[in-house]
């Protein structure tokens, strides 16, 4: 793999398998609201695209239920108390971002999710490995808009040539489309290896150890 000077990774299904704090949480919100649960493959399916798509998608008709604002509101209080309960690095993740670190990488990390959680996994997960972390804010379009990654890029001052884009789903795969860079797609997270073939993945590796 060329020398890339900057490694950006998504978050969710690709440092950290958060699914289950995010299937608890949704969870709650919606018992809260009186509102039916989900299962966790529905989470699953759910997740990518920010807290408030995930919310649309599991409170019955979206925003158009009169509790979802309240929902997702009792979403991101109950994430953030709870957030770390279940969630960890994939195997290899730890070993994979020192040797970058070794190796005199740059690293980011820019999450759809909302910035106040991104942050506060990092740094809890990875504190000393990772340079830049970026979550939904108001002012900064969320993915698969390369706002994100942009602000990433000029934050660690490299150019799109000198980096590469890390994640496990197609709104990764558009993301580092929309930013000019190559994307690298990882099966171990919550899209699978086909489903991101069919979505334009052109390079993939099924664990942390396979990037160097």
């Amino acid at each position: 793999m060329k020398g890339y000077k900057a490694y950006i990774f998504d978050l969710d299904g690709t440092l950290l398998d958060t699914l289950f704090d995010l299937a608890h949480s949704c969870n709650y919100a919606l018992q809260a609201c009186g509102l039916p649960r989900r299962t966790v493959e529905e989470v699953r399916q759910f997740v990518g695209n920010g807290v408030r798509v995930l919310m649309q998608k599991a409170v019955p008709e979206g925003e158009e239920n009169p509790v979802f604002e309240e929902a997702l509101d009792i979403f991101r209080q109950h994430y953030m108390l709870h957030g770390q309960e279940h969630t960890a690095p994939y195997p290899g993740i730890m070993d994979m971002l020192r040797w970058l670190r070794h190796e005199g990488k740059k690293i980011a990390v820019v999450s759809n999710k909302f910035d106040a959680a991104t942050k506060q996994l990092c740094s809890h997960y990875f504190p000393g490995l990772v340079d830049v972390a970026i979550g939904e804010s108001d002012g900064i379009r969320r993915k698969p808009a390369p706002d994100t990654v942009l602000t990433a890029m000029r934050l660690l001052g490299v150019e799109p040539h000198d980096s590469i884009y890390v994640g496990d789903s197609d709104t990764d795969i558009l993301t580092a489309k929309n930013a000019s860079i190559p994307c690298l797609s990882v099966t171990w997270g919550f899209r699978d290896r086909q489903f991101l073939i069919e979505h334009g993945a052109t390079t993939l590796i099924a664990s942390p150890e396979e990037l160097p």
